[in-house]
């Protein structure tokens, strides 16, 4: 069960924000028993770029062997 302060991965494009499926965010509130999340991405410089709250069919928790990859925000 995905839990508060755990990092997760964005499973589908949340376009109006900017981000991308494969995203790693961080669950800061967690809405009936994990029915959504509300999720903070942030720069690797510690800025935040998006909060929002997603159903569980949108994230998904992060694998033992995945590593982070790097890409630029689009402007919005």
């Amino acid at each position: 069960m995905i839990k508060e302060h755990d990092r997760i991965v964005l499973a589908d494009d949340v376009s109006s924000e900017g981000l991308v499926a494969g995203d790693v965010g961080t669950v800061v509130h967690v809405y009936r028993d994990g029915e959504a999340y509300e999720v903070e991405f942030s720069t690797l410089e510690g800025k935040t770029a998006a909060v929002v709250t997603l159903e569980s069919s949108k994230v998904r928790p992060i694998g033992k062997r995945e590593i982070t990859h790097a890409r630029e925000l689009a402007s919005r």
